[in-house]
């Protein structure tokens, strides 16, 4: 038992972070956030929530300067006002944008936000068992290849995650009448609009290449037609 105690207390160290953490973001996005009141993009999203069998899409205005959207762990859809802003621009169209919204409804649906609980708590567990065993055979060392090895497998998970979203905006746009050439124009468009340069490894990034995300699309379209 005493061998099990510094795991046991790294899952609960990892319940503890990930509540406080939200806490933290939800108290955040109350004060700094406003229902989308903009008619083109109400109307794109009263399509899809047709398309879901629901009276309303509620989607919020997070007012901040990052080009981004999110889904908040208790459901509720947000655009930043660096993303809106682009949109008033002209730099992203109203579909561009209901993709972007269609993205984060589908980790919503698919409950991605209660899943990373799990995941983030196993991850701690996982960190210390790993660095107990490899420390014992490589002193001194061990913990950071451990620490390696959980961060491999927190990117792979999340990448899953961001395949599974896509899928599900793919068909959620497809049944709404929207279509999923917004989608693809939106992820091609998107490391220029966040001001990212050359992207980390593949294996290292929590979000897919973005032609793999355009590929498997492609591939659903396929599939679907």
């Amino acid at each position: 038992m005493l061998k099990l105690t510094p795991i046991l207390l790294a899952v609960l160290y990892g319940l503890i972070m990930y509540r406080f953490s939200v806490w933290r973001t939800t108290r955040e996005l109350d004060e700094k956030s406003a229902e989308l009141a903009d008619p083109t993009l109400r109307a794109l999203a009263a399509r899809m929530a047709t398309a879901l069998d629901l009276p309303r899409i509620k989607v919020h205005i997070y007012d901040i300067d990052a080009v981004n959207g999110l889904a908040a762990p208790d459901g509720r859809i947000f655009i930043t006002r660096g993303f809106y802003q682009k949109y008033r621009a002209g730099e992203v169209s109203a579909e561009e944008l209901a993709s972007v919204i269609a993205h984060e409804l589908g980790h919503v649906a698919l409950g991605h936000s209660r899943r990373r609980i799990i995941d983030f708590s196993g991850q701690n567990a996982m960190r210390v068992a790993l660095g107990m065993m490899l420390s014992r055979f490589l002193p001194g060392i061990g913990v950071y290849i451990a620490n390696a090895l959980t961060t491999l497998l927190a990117a792979r998970l999340s990448r899953q995650d961001e395949f599974e979203a896509d899928e599900y905006a793919t068909a959620l746009l497809t049944k709404a009448g929207i279509g999923s050439a917004a989608q693809k124009s939106m992820f091609r468009k998107l490391q220029k609009l966040t001001g990212q340069g050359t992207p980390m490894a593949a294996w290292l990034m929590s979000h897919p290449k973005t032609e793999d995300r355009i590929a498997a699309i492609e591939a659903n379209e396929e599939k679907w037609a």
